[in-house]
């Protein structure tokens, strides 16, 4: 078959997978703390149900607002699902005018946090702005670490295209189990984690806490806006698990294109982020939020790590 066509075929099938498996690995998160917890659960479709109902109400915008109350998160919900275009998770085939670049990669997620702290500073409140400052305050700490430690995965590939990398890693299993890897690997997941505003970084479950990020620029959403600024962010947060999954585990994944290749591909994807859903509700149990301060502490350390991998990268090489 066409590399294009291929690569289209596994686009899609990406693009479908993601948008059904990411409000299902939120319910997982949510319902794996709530068992632990000792707590009933309202069930791993809850997601579901909560976004089919915010997509049948009309958005309520404060008077005074822009057009970017409404753009915004349409922006962040189409990066969202350019990630799950460009990043390999079922399959490695890129598109040949459109490649699975490292720079690419980070410059659209860079478009839906920049989307979304904008949506933050449109309502004009005290908390928006204050969660938008915060929360770019972050993504500047956070691009470089991520730059840097996916690079460190990308000098035994000599490629910065991330699906070279996913593939040099499938076929050269040496490299996952090596320390540049590991440092690379722990260094990304802290930047992942403060990415997408979870545990210790931010704390999703809470309106209350006045050093919350995330919610604090959703607050004045509702109705569909409120719907896209919702599932983007659970996209981002599936389609990165995804990432590590298959930088961790490249085992699955799509290298020539044929049917049950393909059904190999999604049924792999599907269960290496839900396990990666189960592990990250375990661990954010145990893990209490952070003060504001000491972020950029911790995300100094994750830079560190990164760029302590990338100089032991060129060593070895």
């Amino acid at each position: 078959m066409n590399a294009t066509l291929s690569a289209i075929i596994i686009a899609f099938v990406q693009v479908v997978l993601f948008v059904f498996l990411a409000p299902l690995l939120m319910g997982v998160i949510r319902q794996v703390r709530a068992t632990i917890e000792g707590r009933a659960g309202a069930g791993i479709w809850q997601p579901w149900r909560d976004v089919r109902k915010l997509l049948a109400k009309n958005p309520v915008r404060a008077e005074g607002s822009s057009w970017m109350l409404t753009a915004g998160p349409v922006a962040l919900m189409v990066s969202s699902l350019l990630l799950c275009v460009l990043l390999p998770l079922v399959g490695t085939i890129p598109f040949p005018s459109i490649p699975s670049d490292l720079f690419v990669i980070v410059s659209v997620m860079l478009i839906g946090v920049v989307a979304l702290a904008l949506v933050g500073l449109d309502g004009g409140t005290a908390f928006g702005g204050m969660g938008s400052s915060r929360h770019m305050t972050v993504a500047a700490l956070v691009e470089p670490t991520l730059l840097l430690a996916v690079y460190a995965l990308s000098i035994p590939a000599q490629t910065s295209t991330i699906s070279a990398i996913v593939e040099t890693r499938l076929f050269s299993p040496a490299v996952i189990i090596s320390p540049v890897s590991v440092l690379a690997l722990v260094a990304l997941s802290i930047a992942i984690m403060a990415e997408t505003a979870r545990l210790p970084i931010d704390n999703p479950g809470t309106h209350l806490e006045l050093t919350m990020l995330h919610e604090a620029m959703t607050l004045e959403a509702s109705g569909r806006d409120l719907a896209w600024l919702e599932v983007g962010s659970w996209l981002k947060l599936a389609a990165l698990l995804g990432l590590v999954s298959n930088l961790v585990v490249p085992w699955g994944v799509v290298t020539e294109f044929s049917a049950l290749a393909l059904a190999v591909g999604v049924v792999s994807i599907a269960v290496k982020v839900l396990v990666l859903g189960v592990l990250l509700s375990v661990g954010e149990i145990f893990l209490a939020k952070v003060r504001l301060f000491q972020v950029p502490e911790l995300l100094a350390g994750s830079f560190a790590l990164a760029f302590l991998a990338v100089t032991a990268s060129y060593l070895v090489a």
